[in-house]
């Protein structure tokens, strides 16, 4: 049975990600609009620690790239590492203070923090299907509705994943 349309445009949108449901809600004004099913990384239980674990992070994001011409359909960046993952990242002697500091200032002007730290980065929620968990990291969902999320979320949008 077909959806009915999004009620666009979203108002404060907000993306929630449930690893334990392997679901995405889709929040406008505090009310979810859309549930979709999600694939998430070959590692789907812990949170994401370092580059290569193939685990999905955990906490909160923002959509920091909307990339058009992504290799699985559409896809959209978050701003992974976020500030806890730099603090644990430091604290591990994973990065170094200046690359803390990168991200940091990435962070704090709202753009995409450096993806190229032993924390790993490049984590989006894309396409190219959500029946079994098979990513390096990332969030999948079927094509269609990455298409519809794609077209309703701008930049800058809250992005929360939980266990």
């Amino acid at each position: 049975m077909p959806q009915s349309p999004l009620p666009l445009p979203l108002v404060n949108p907000k993306i929630v990600v449930s690893k334990r449901g392997r679901k995405l809600e889709l929040y406008s004004n505090d009310r979810v609009v859309r549930t979709y099913r999600v694939g998430l990384g070959l590692s789907p239980i812990e949170d994401k620690v370092k580059q290569g674990d193939h685990r999905t992070p955990e906490g909160e994001f923002y959509v920091c790239v909307k990339n058009a011409n992504s290799r699985f359909y559409l896809s959209l960046g978050l701003s992974y590492p976020n500030a806890e993952d730099a603090a644990r990242g430091l604290r591990d002697n994973l990065i170094t203070k200046a690359q803390h500091d990168r991200i940091m200032g990435a962070l704090k002007s709202k753009k995409r923090p450096p993806w190229d730290t032993a924390l790993g980065g490049e984590i989006f929620i894309h396409g190219n299907g959500s029946q079994s968990d098979w990513t390096w990291g990332c969030v999948a969902l079927e094509d269609a509705e990455m298409k519809e999320l794609f077209d309703a979320v701008p930049l800058g949008t809250r992005v929360i994943i939980e266990k």
